[in-house]
């Protein structure tokens, strides 16, 4: 994959491929930001499957636990990951702008912002944790529901940390420079499925042992991006004595962050929706649902990578005031995520075979999840990074409302409404699910691909913004 992104971004003059003498990123550039995410993306969702073989050591309940509380977590993560995204388009635009203090005062209110709003998440889910799961997932088995009490409680824990983590990776991508936030992911990682191993196997703790992993692993990484940060040679840097509220600047980054945040949210809340309904036909099904997803996500990784890559590059140049190069940088990066994407779905589809046998579960499980990964990658080659990758140009020129409600619209119509439908009424279960889920990409993709191509994008933000 690496080689593929440095074939193809090195094929020609940097200069002539812009048609300008100044370029706001080379292809240099560029490979300094994208590789560095796509192996972050990588070690994210690997340690997920991980995760996910290790709890199904302990059995389909526990299995089908993990992956409901996934879904909560799933939802509040992306939450905490459109605040840092709006840190992170605010940062960009004064660094094109060559505001460096003023990207370095919205760094610090980015975590102030995120660290209250974590906080509070993680009271409320531990406080009506049990009233939570119950509205969502009323229907499940009783030992399911046992260890997504256990599971819930140890990761909301977790909450405040991640959260700061995620807005300092999203600072340092804002400075291009993504290997910084690259490094702490793999100790993360490696940290979390290590002590996976060690509260699993040896202690025996089941589910709470692989929160537990996640929490000290989410600790660490968060106290490592802290203390980067806090180097007053980088471009963006925080000063902790200097920590306050500044209005102005927490309203700007809420402006993007909280459209983008519904967005998600609204958009993780229907999964969970879907799920809901998913458990209705079983403990199978769930445990299918969990494991198609683990596998699903690999096929995606370089359109979950380019995402976080838009914000900085064509951020940039919008602060720069430089539309055109804003329109270049995007079509460029779209046709590497399609190239890239198509790539890595099709290794997901060929290699099922033998991934789905590191699964403890039954045949009849592993099939049903055989089928919704065949769904999911197939259509994914096509439709996803139209989807989901090609939103963030928008996002990052102060384009946020529109992105926000095509997505709602579109997740409740069509993944909520078709997908009860065709799961509950008509009886297709999981697969109905899926199958409404393409239908929401079709409808994604025509709103986002005709919104670009209009141009209206290009005209949310105006340099006295800054």
């Amino acid at each position: 994959m690496l080689f593929q992104l440095n074939r193809i971004l090195g094929k020609s003059a940097e200069q002539k491929e812009a048609g300008r003498q100044s370029v706001l990123f080379t292809n240099q550039d560029l490979k300094r930001l994208i590789a560095p995410l796509i192996v972050e993306q990588i070690l994210a969702v690997t340690v997920g499957m991980v995760d996910t073989m290790m709890v199904s050591s302990v059995g389909e309940a526990a299995t089908s636990g993990v992956s409901l509380v996934d879904m909560i977590n799933n939802l509040l993560i992306n939450l905490f990951a459109a605040i840092s995204t709006g840190g992170a388009v605010v940062s960009s635009q004064f660094l094109g702008q060559k505001h460096r203090d003023r990207a370095c005062e919205a760094a610090n209110q980015l975590l102030v912002v995120t660290g209250l709003i974590a906080v509070a998440v993680m009271g409320a889910a531990i406080i009506f944790r049990r009233g939570l799961l119950g509205l969502l997932y009323g229907g499940i088995e009783a030992d399911v529901m046992k260890n997504a009490l256990i599971y819930l409680v140890l990761s909301a824990a977790s909450y405040p940390f991640l959260a700061v983590y995620n807005s300092c990776a999203a600072l340092f991508r804002s400075m291009g420079n993504s290997r910084i936030s690259m490094q702490a992911s793999i100790i993360m990682n490696v940290l979390n499925v290590c002590g996976d191993a060690f509260f699993i196997f040896v202690l025996h703790m089941g589910v709470a042992g692989a929160a537990i992993a996640s929490l000290i692993s989410r600790m660490l990484a968060c106290v490592i991006l802290v203390c980067r940060l806090r180097d007053q040679e980088l471009e963006i840097h925080i000063m902790p004595e200097h920590f306050g509220w500044n209005g102005p600047l927490v309203k700007k980054i809420l402006h993007i962050g909280i459209p983008s945040g519904i967005e998600n949210s609204v958009f993780q809340l229907g999964r969970v929706l879907v799920v809901g309904m998913i458990a209705m036909f079983g403990t199978a099904q769930i445990a299918a649902n969990a494991v198609a997803n683990n596998l699903d996500s690999l096929g995606v990784l370089p359109g979950q990578a380019m995402s976080l890559a838009m914000i900085t590059v064509v951020g940039r140049c919008v602060g720069a005031g430089d539309f055109d190069q804003a329109d270049y940088f995007a079509k460029k990066m779209m046709k590497l995520t399609y190239l890239i994407n198509g790539l890595t779905c099709t290794g997901v589809i060929l290699t099922m075979p033998l991934t789905l046998k590191l699964y403890g579960l039954s045949e009849t499980t592993l099939k049903l999840a055989a089928l919704l990964v065949l769904i999911h990658d197939g259509c994914a080659i096509v439709l996803w990074p139209a989807s989901f990758t090609l939103t963030n140009v928008l996002r990052a020129a102060n384009d946020v409302k529109f992105p926000m409600i095509a997505s709602i619209m579109s997740m409740v119509i069509c993944r909520i409404g078709g997908g009860y439908i065709l799961a509950v009424i008509l009886g297709y279960g999981a697969v109905g699910i899926w199958a409404a889920m393409v239908l929401d990409w079709i409808v994604r993709v025509t709103c986002f691909v005709g919104r670009y191509r209009s141009g209206k994008w290009k005209t949310f933000y105006t340099a006295s913004e800054a």
